[in-house]
């Protein structure tokens, strides 16, 4: 998993995205592309999110693609066929985990407990998603837990927006942080394409200056 966490750190911010239609596929990819922020984590919450994946997959092999929402090992295959080249889950589901490390699928399990960190570790892993972030105690919580389980990193979700997100990425443990700000399901839906750019530009320009 190590490039693709790479990749995760380098860009500091992932778009938590909800496609409501596959009209919206292609215009989003290209403004992730051209605003420099090829990274997208596509929700399993809505019906064209499998064939959003294959879509992306297929036509824009540039950007990073994650599935998230996975609640399951059947949506992580389901995910994996689609071309889904990360998983990330809202919570700790030891069987989702497992079928992603013996499918070599990169998987970001979410956990908010430190039993459940614990857990992580038994099972090589190092980066989990920190979830819901501001819900289960935010910075504090993070740092707290960062002194025991120094091995650990997080990617913080839920909650994260412009004026938080640069509290979170001065943590040396966070890897990068969650976000739907800049991918606001109503202007996808109004097709506001120019209004998601300025967005995905602002949330680079936000972040590209923190290196914790």
């Amino acid at each position: 998993m190590t490039n693709n966490v790479q990749v995760l750190e380098a860009y500091k911010v992932v778009p938590v995205i909800q496609i409501s239609s596959l009209d919206q596929v292609r215009p989003l990819a290209e403004q992730l592309i051209t605003n420099d922020l090829p990274v997208a984590e596509i929700t399993l919450r809505t019906k064209p999110s499998l064939t959003s994946l294959e879509v992306i997959a297929k036509e824009f092999p540039e950007i990073l693609l994650i599935a998230g929402t996975v609640l399951n090992n059947q949506q992580a295959h389901s995910a994996f066929n689609a071309g889904a080249s990360m998983i990330v889950s809202p919570g700790f589901s030891p069987q989702t985990i497992r079928f992603c490390l013996d499918n070599g699928l990169d998987i970001i399990p979410g956990a908010m407990t430190p039993g459940e960190m614990e857990q992580a570790l038994d099972f090589g892993l190092k980066t989990i998603k920190f979830f819901p972030a501001e819900a289960a105690g935010g910075t504090k919580m993070l740092k707290a837990v960062s002194a025991p389980y120094k091995e650990l990193r997080f990617m913080p979700t839920g909650g994260i927006h412009p004026a938080n997100v640069n509290d979170y990425l001065a943590l040396s443990s966070v890897v990068c942080c969650g976000g739907s700000w800049m991918v606001d399901p109503k202007l996808m839906a109004d097709n506001d394409w120019p209004e998601v750019g300025r967005l995905i530009r602002h949330a680079r320009t936000l972040t590209s200056n923190n290196s914790n």
